[in-house]
């Protein structure tokens, strides 16, 4: 679990299947880590419908504070349709 936690760490959202190949595990092991460390909100699911919420202008720099991810983001700046064609991705919950 701390393997998995160092390598969301850098900052980079991935997807299970990313994770499991570099954690060098199975995508069910990593699933239940990433069900536990969702549990204990460390990790969350990153959002990647690339919609905003109505205080975003679609043009932000990578920083939106009108998103629902928090921050994440916005549509201006997801390649075209988001992520949606890359499955659900984790990143590491800001302490």
């Amino acid at each position: 679990m701390n393997a998995l936690i160092a390598l969301l760490g850098d900052g980079h959202a991935r997807t299970l299947w990313m994770l499991a190949r570099d954690l060098g595990t199975t995508e069910s092991d990593v699933k239940r880590q990433i069900d536990y460390l969702e549990h204990i909100g460390m990790i969350r699911k990153v959002i990647g419908d690339g919609v905003c919420g109505s205080s975003c202008s679609g043009s932000c720099s990578g920083s939106c504070s009108g998103c629902p991810s928090g921050g994440s983001a916005c549509k201006g700046c997801l390649p075209e349709g988001g992520f949606q064609n890359m499955g659900q991705m984790w990143e590491l919950i800001p302490q």
